[in-house]
């Protein structure tokens, strides 16, 4: 028997054969895994990793160069999940994975070879991630890096192009609120009818402040107090989808201790992506949970009481985008929709192919530019053929990827969150 702490360091093999086990071979995944749609290869679907995962926990095969090359090709979207007719726990499987493939060569059978961490994502990790408030700090000075035309520059260097940072750079949107500073507390105004928590995630805090400043508006008026701890960070889901659990656990624990003591009815997470690993790390690894149940704001503002609330029409075309985290782990998709109902005349409709990741994935545009572009013109194709006027997204990813496609091919369809074309449509300024 292991430790859970031993567990968030190093899976158990047996454990990871057990579930792996579980897979019947049975194929229904196929046409639903983005990966093996674009490349037709076995390796690249679920069914074939699971094979290669079972593989190595069973030391049958190494995790060579081969091996890591086709699990990070993995989304972690987990649509594979969905249509699973024995319900393998395909996500964790991939993470569990991740977790080996971090481990020394020493422990690994011959043949194997451990994967190394980027220095430029180490780099990013350490300076901002883990310390999100940081990003508070950077914004007024991306701002004026923009406006001044230097990032624009930047990516024009030959050094620069082609390189993670210069993706990076290619994913940025026109950073807006420069000078915005969170208070602890925002009252509700008129009625009230209780308090809540805002997770306000990490890169969010960068480049899309828009969305939480939309939050606390609509929460405001619908009667609601709303608490932004200070020593809140990131939700750790980039640790966690790297291999790096015991990172991901500790940022856990801080956020934990960052929410205790508030009197709150629900923790209000923005980005589907957090809010889902937020709400699964506790089922997954048997951890305290949180103080208050982590809600997604879409969830939320529709179980709430809008008779009081004006809301200006907008006779607008809207296509929804539904975000893997939200269709596949909260299996919450039909929220966004039943919110954008309130607005008068809206004409709501769903963007195709929804059933397939944007590509965005996290981090996964760095890693795999070449799948993630794929992936994302299939969606502008969709938004052509869509001729809307708006495109909504509840995930922070998902949200600058769509924004960054749209800015090369010239676009003029807006992206945004839900949360924030509602609050534009209360009154917000």
């Amino acid at each position: 028997m292991h430790t859970k702490d031993d567990f968030l360091v190093k899976p158990s093999r047996s454990d990871l054969l057990a579930e792996a086990n579980r897979c019947v071979s049975c194929g229904l995944c196929l046409p639903h895994c983005p990966t093996y749609r674009l490349t037709l290869s076995e390796a690249d679907s679920p069914r074939g990793r699971i094979a290669m995962i079972s593989g190595a926990a069973s030391r049958r095969i190494p995790m060579n160069a081969r091996f890591t090359l086709h699990i990070d090709r993995c989304l972690t979207c987990r649509a594979c999940e969905v249509v699973c007719p024995n319900h393998v726990a395909y996500g964790r499987l991939i993470d569990e994975a991740r977790v080996m493939m971090t481990i020394p060569p020493s422990g690994l059978m011959k043949g194997a070879v451990a994967k190394k961490r980027n220095w430029f994502r180490s780099l990013l990790e350490r300076v901002f991630v883990d310390k999100s408030k940081r990003f508070d700090v950077v914004r007024p000075l991306m701002y004026l890096f923009q406006r001044i035309g230097l990032q624009e520059k930047l990516q024009q260097l030959s050094i620069v192009k082609g390189t993670r940072l210069g993706l990076l750079l290619s994913k940025l949107p026109l950073i807006h609120f420069p000078l915005h500073r969170w208070q602890e507390t925002y009252p509700a105004i008129g009625r009230e009818c209780g308090e809540v928590a805002l997770f306000l995630g990490c890169v969010a805090r960068l480049v899309d402040i828009e969305t939480n400043i939309s939050t606390i508006y609509v929460l405001n008026n619908l009667g609601y107090t709303v608490h932004v701890p200070n020593s809140q960070t990131c939700c750790g889901a980039l640790y966690q989808h790297s291999g790096r659990i015991a990172e991901a656990a500790d940022l856990i624990q801080r956020n934990k201790k960052a929410f205790a003591g508030l009197n709150i009815k629900a923790i209000i997470s923005t980005a589907s992506g957090c809010g889902a690993h937020l709400t699964e790390f506790y089922s997954q690894y048997q951890t305290e949970n949180f103080s208050a149940p982590i809600v997604d704001i879409n969830k939320f503002l529709v179980e709430q009481d809008w008779s009081e609330v004006k809301i200006t029409a907008l006779p607008k075309k809207v296509v929804v985008h539904d975000p893997c985290s939200m269709r596949n782990v909260l299996r919450a998709s039909s929220y966004p929709y039943r919110l954008l109902a309130h607005i008068p005349g809206i004409e709501l409709m769903e963007l195709a192919g929804n059933n397939f990741c944007c590509g965005a994935a996290g981090t996964y545009f760095l890693d795999q530019p070449e799948i993630a572009e794929s992936l994302l013109s299939d969606k502008m194709a969709a938004l052509d053929r869509a001729e809307a006027n708006y495109l909504v997204t509840s995930n922070i990813g998902c949200l600058l990827h769509f924004t960054s496609g749209l800015r090369d091919q010239e676009k003029k369809l807006e992206a945004l969150h839900p949360v924030t074309l509602l609050a534009r449509q209360i009154g917000i300024q």
